[in-house]
């Protein structure tokens, strides 16, 4: 038996007025992107989980900060070429994350991204990709129909709207898509940039970014790393990253560490999280924490 769950706005992040109707104005939450969701009750810096870490826990904990929820999709795709959990499996685990955990920012729909590897297949080091062999218009049409989908299932969780493309005109189209479908993306508190990952740091990227900004959409950029961030940080109202990670793993551990290296450690993650902020020129500086985005 499921319960309705009201919306608390309140938690939602929030940011100061921008100047000018711009995105650029506003204040940018930064997630901290780990598998390890024992996290969760250790720091209150946000953090960025996949749904499916909480899934197979036995034992969940309570947060003690703000997080928001990854549906896992790149995964899925990646290994399957299809999603293998059905939309009212996803609204279950959602459900009993928002009970066990606590209230989240915000869960992203179960998208389907378009990068070329995860259309055509292929392999990444020892990573394979099956491919999913569909276009990327279908990929759009798919990842509009799963949201409707959630949304018609769950209208009281907060299930975060992702637009997917591969150019700036694809991006556009599945805006349309939305919008046809009755979905103002304005109105939502968090819209995802899917497939820009790869993509962040290059002038068909910034491209991307500055064009979805500028429907006033309030983006959330997905795996974003420093020279992104650098780049179209200031028109993202959230961005999260697990960039730390592999830095961590081509450095030395941390003084006083004893595990090989730091690649699945908090203090290193925060450390990097913080090196990260500074670097950001002033004008596009994050929130560091919860209280800062109160």
């Amino acid at each position: 038996m499921t319960h309705a769950i009201p919306i608390r706005r309140a938690l939602l992040p929030t940011s100061p007025a921008p100047e000018s109707g711009s995105p650029a104005a506003e204040a940018m939450r930064f997630y901290l992107t780990t598998h390890k969701r024992h996290w969760i009750k250790l720091t209150d810096v946000p953090l960025f989980l996949k749904s499916e870490h909480f899934a197979v826990a036995a034992t969940l904990y309570p947060a003690k900060g703000p997080y928001a929820v990854d549906s896992g999709g790149f995964s899925e795709l990646q290994r399957h070429g299809y999603w293998t959990r059905t939309p009212r499996q996803y609204v279950e685990d959602l459900r009993r994350i928002w009970e066990c955990v606590g209230p989240y920012d915000w869960a992203a729909q179960q998208d389907w991204m378009c990068e070329d590897l995860i259309i055509h297949g292929g392999t990444v080091g020892r990573t394979v990709f099956v491919g999913t062999h569909l276009s990327v218009a279908e990929h759009q049409r798919r990842t509009v129909a799963n949201f409707l989908e959630l949304r018609s299932l769950a209208p009281d969780l907060r299930i975060a709207p992702v637009i997917q493309g591969r150019t700036v005109p694809d991006y556009e189209r599945c805006v349309e898509l939305y919008e046809k479908a009755g979905v103002d993306l304005r109105a939502e508190p968090v819209v995802g940039l899917g497939s820009v990952c790869g993509l962040q740091s290059t002038r068909e990227g910034s491209a991307i970014v500055t064009a979805m900004a500028a429907h006033g959409f309030k983006l959330h950029g997905f795996g974003f790393k420093i020279l992104g961030l650098e780049r179209v940080g200031h028109l993202l109202a959230s961005a999260d990253s697990a960039a730390w990670s592999a830095h961590a793993r081509r450095r030395p551990s941390l003084p006083g560490h004893t595990h090989k290296n730091c690649a699945n450690c908090l203090e290193y993650a925060l450390r990097w999280r913080t090196r990260v902020i500074n670097a950001i020129p002033t004008q596009h500086q994050m929130l560091l924490t919860n209280r800062s985005a109160a």
